[in-house]
């Protein structure tokens, strides 16, 4: 679908004007439930070993949380989205908020907490794009299933609804629960992943979607190339999954269903990447956009295109800002 290299066409002017498209929270067709951090970003030429200090080439700060990442990317690409998340009082929760906003998200259901300070990732990225992070989830922690519970209640128009590992997990299985009752379509990003994870969480998600080193940790089994891959993705719809969907960075992603035992590979085109850092989410929240607004594809033709936009977002530094918007991508990716 062309190349892949990181062109945004879109001024900052015509950003604001797609932000500022507002629309009733009622209408939101994909929630996210899941964590808001900020993202201390250090590069350096490599990771420092234990012990080791290093110095590094550059420093930012932007806005992350693999909540917060899907529902961004989603956004970017103007589906309707609302996020359901919990934030501390201080400047880095004013700031994600704001964020939220000017990236067109509805943001009735952050809430603010006095408990526990907003959720901060530091990252570290060497030359070669690879990162390392420790997540300190804060307020994530706060948010509970009742909270969670009367959010969804109050969104009757949602299709896909995401979630992750990095908040409270019992307001997690709650949210999955809720989906699954009123019909809508749940997907479940199991990161950070859980040993021994509990198998409600399988059964009540329709799209389980981890990565390599994810689905190493939940199935007990090596996910070093493909075929392994494969024979993972067959433990875990024995675990109780209905769809499971491996991203393999660079080398794709496979695909099994219940109905059909066979794992599909669906290849994406390799690039040399800039930083990694939030293209599996800019994966899951442009996957979720698909479900959400051309339900009629064939689900490989969604991972495909979804892959597409991932690989794009490893060409430039950052997290969200790495994203790209609807008006940067090609056309015929997104009918």
């Amino acid at each position: 679908m062309g190349d892949h290299s990181l062109v945004y066409k879109l001024n900052s002017e015509r950003r604001r004007q797609i932000a500022g498209n507002k629309f009733k929270t009622e209408e939101a067709e994909v929630v996210v439930v899941g964590s808001c951090n900020t993202d201390l970003i250090s590069y350096a030429p490599r990771l420092p070993k234990p012990g080791e200090t290093i110095h590094g080439t550059k420093f930012s700060i932007g806005f992350g949380g693999k909540g917060a990442n899907q529902c961004v990317m989603a956004a970017r690409l103007e589906a309707k989205t609302a996020m359901v998340s919990k934030v501390g009082d201080d400047a880095f929760g004013n700031e994600t908020i704001k964020n939220f906003k000017e990236n067109g998200v509805i943001t009735e259901f952050v809430s603010i907490s006095k408990g526990a300070s907003t959720g901060v990732a530091p990252i570290a990225v060497n030359e070669q794009g690879q990162n390392a992070i420790i997540i300190v989830p804060g307020a994530n922690m706060l948010i509970t299933p009742t909270e969670v519970e009367d959010a969804l209640s109050k969104l009757p128009s949602v299709k896909v609804l995401l979630c992750q590992l990095e908040i409270n997990m019992d307001a997690t299985l709650a949210a999955l629960k809720y989906g699954k009752s009123k019909g809508i379509l749940t997907i479940l990003n199991p990161a950070p992943a859980v040993e021994k994870l509990d198998p409600e969480y399988y059964k009540n998600c329709d799209i389980f979607c981890p990565n390599e080193t994810e689905t190493e940790i939940l199935t007990g089994l090596p996910v070093t190339n493909i075929d392994e891959a494969k024979t993972a993705a067959i433990k875990l719809i024995e675990l109780g999954c209905t769809k499971v969907i491996i991203t393999m960075g660079g080398n794709g992603a496979v695909l099994i269903t219940s109905d059909n035992s066979n794992p599909v590979h669906i290849t994406t085109q390799r690039v040399t990447p800039v930083d990694t850092t939030g293209a599996g989410d800019a994966f899951v929240g442009s996957l979720a956009y698909f479900l959400a607004y051309h339900s009629s594809l064939p689900i490989p033709e969604m991972i495909k295109r979804a892959c597409h936009i991932a690989t794009i977002s490893v060409g430039n530094q950052g997290t969200q800002k790495s994203f790209p918007w609807k008006g940067d991508l090609p056309e015929e990716l997104l009918k």
